[in-house]
């Protein structure tokens, strides 16, 4: 269990070209070849990359392109950074000559809420912003916003009302707004594993509130994933073996508006705040932008929608555990 990861908030890389071997912890045997590491910040939060390289020079050129990658994506994407494209986005309600990466995450976030039927949706923002001003006004009401307020911010929400094609993207009424948060890691974390591999990387762990693996360990045995409710939990609830593939979770126990924790992060983009179906949401897929798309909207769905979507998706895994401490898997065996 020791050597299992467990979901953090911190992001690391680890990653060794054909023929070295991962040192991913310091007091293991080392190798022939020091290790390049860097430690900064990503996405928000402390990040560490770790890269065993036979050529110093060449490992230091790949970790500074990984790093100016993730921070040009977070310049799309960022819903807090005012200057980012999103941002210019949500103010203008349209946006001329947009990033490339811009136009296929939003080609992912389609195909997510179409497979969904709406479960994933990233025109939430618009609901979001409801419970966070709601609650962060004096006095609030503690059973959340009123009935009209509500069916106001639910007239600004679905996808259908964003059009997006390699010129243009344009939102159908004023006062649509965008969030990504709930695939954007993925993307840029499935980014990070492309520029890798092109580099030679045949042995890697990325971990970047998603976790993505490329290929085996360096032993040939699958990498180790822990799911637990938290982030910051110590212990994982069970271990998943992991090869070439992403592991997203979700889990209603993350951010609250209210201090009683009865509204949290995931909310309904049909509804509003439901109250929690599930008490960790895991999902292992191909990629990680798809594995941390549904891993929000399964967090949504009845457990047959869940379990058909999961059939019917190649190579996908879905492992959960509800609200009342039952524990199912769905979909392909691991």
């Amino acid at each position: 269990m020791a050597e299992a990861f467990n979901r953090r908030r911190a992001l690391t890389i680890m990653a060794a070209v054909a023929g070295l071997p991962l040192i991913p912890f310091a007091g293991r045997a080392r190798a022939a070849v020091a290790p390049v590491t860097w430690q900064g910040q990503a996405l928000g939060a402390p990040a560490t990359l770790i890269l065993n390289h036979p050529d110093k020079a060449e490992a230091e050129a790949l970790v500074a392109r990984v790093v100016a990658e993730v921070r040009r994506l977070e310049e799309i994407f960022s819903l807090y950074r005012p200057d980012s494209v999103l941002s210019e986005l949500n103010r203008t309600g349209a946006l001329a000559t947009p990033p490339a990466d811009l136009v296929d995450l939003l080609g992912h976030c389609r195909t997510a809420w179409e497979t969904t039927g709406g479960a994933f949706d990233p025109t939430v923002q618009p609901l979001w912003m409801l419970y966070a001003r709601h609650f962060q006004g004096l006095g609030a009401d503690p059973s959340g916003p009123d009935g009209r307020a509500l069916t106001q911010a639910l007239s600004m929400v679905g996808f259908g009302g964003v059009h997006v094609n390699r010129d243009r993207i344009a939102f159908a009424k004023a006062g649509m707004a965008l969030t990504l948060n709930g695939i954007a890691q993925g993307y840029i974390t499935d980014r990070v594993v492309a520029l890798l591999r092109d580099a030679g990387v045949t042995s890697s762990l990325v971990e970047m509130g998603e976790s993505r693996a490329i290929g085996a360990k360096a032993d040939g045995s699958p990498w180790r994933i822990g799911l637990a409710e938290s982030e910051m939990g110590e212990e994982p609830e069970i271990v998943l073996p992991v090869i070439d593939k992403a592991v997203a979770t979700s889990s209603a126990s993350g951010f609250h508006f209210d201090t009683s924790g009865r509204f949290g992060h995931i909310l309904d983009p049909r509804q509003g705040a439901v109250p929690p179906l599930y008490h960790r949401m895991s999902v292992v897929a191909p990629s990680a932008t798809m594995a941390d798309a549904f891993s929000t909207a399964f967090s949504l769905m009845k457990q047959e929608d869940i379990r058909a979507v999961a059939t019917a998706a190649p190579e996908m895994t879905v492992d959960l555990s509800t609200a009342d401490g039952r524990h199912f898997r769905f979909g392909r065996t691991l």
